[in-house]
């Protein structure tokens, strides 16, 4: 179980902090360490702070891309540490979020993503994520070193694993469409809503985050995405090219 969740880096800035990262996993059975644009890596730095847990440097996966990153993944939760944002976004407590994790896991891989050490994950990383996850610090200093992070959530996934509670409910034993597979429906959703005239991309506002919130609170199967993706391809075949707008 502890391999399909991956713990993803998106551009760390300082190599000590992956090598402590790597620490932090290795201490609760993770092992599955993905890097997003990494500033410094390798470095013996970063070997240095990982204490013994140079074998978990050693197989990071480094990927140019978050969506390199996510590839295969049904469950994508985001640490942020800002809740006031103006589009809100299902937010879990830690142990909440590693229930789900650990659930998760047992139909595929998922991923636990921590953003820059400066300034968090982006609006776009955000919205690829199915909730966010806030850690409840002191609301008059809540600035927590990624290391930190990273262990605080991987001894709760930890507690989840050895109380042996991830189980997959019956009713609910669909497997639900990969990030990659979401992420082309979402291209594709936005440029129907171009050619329809649904959406003016020059004033998208909150339209293409609000339905990328509520197809990630939905999470489609694969088959109903490829429903999806057939009924807005039928609505672009009856757009009228420019050739044949008088």
């Amino acid at each position: 179980m502890s391999s399909n969740i991956r713990i993803v880096l998106i551009e760390t800035s300082h190599p000590g902090n992956i090598g402590a990262v790597a620490r932090a996993m290795k201490t609760m059975c993770l092992d599955s360490l993905v890097l997003v644009s990494p500033k410094i890596f390798p470095s013996a730095e970063a070997t240095a702070r990982a204490s013994g847990a140079d074998d978990l440097l050693a197989n990071a996966q480094v990927c140019d891309s978050l969506d390199e990153a996510l590839h295969g993944c049904h469950l994508v939760i985001g640490a942020s540490a800002r809740e006031d944002r103006a589009l809100r976004w299902p937010v879990v407590k830690p142990t909440e979020g590693a229930q789900h994790l650990c659930a998760e896991s047992l139909r595929g891989p998922v991923a636990m993503i921590f953003g820059r050490e400066n300034s968090g994950l982006s609006n776009d990383e955000l919205s690829r994520c199915h909730q966010l996850m806030h850690i409840p610090t002191n609301p008059d200093f809540a600035s927590l070193n990624l290391a930190a992070a990273v262990q605080l959530v991987a001894w709760e996934i930890r507690q989840v694993q050895l109380q042996g509670t991830a189980t997959v409910d019956d009713d609910d034993a669909h497997e639900p469409a990969t990030s990659d597979e979401m992420e082309r429906f979402y291209v594709h959703l936005e440029q129907t809503m171009i050619d329809i005239g649904f959406l003016d991309p020059q004033s998208p506002r909150y339209l293409v985050p609000r339905m990328r919130r509520l197809f990630n609170r939905a999470r489609p199967e694969q088959t109903e995405i490829n429903i999806l993706r057939g009924i807005l391809t039928a609505s672009q075949r009856h757009v009228p090219k420019e050739s044949e707008v008088s």
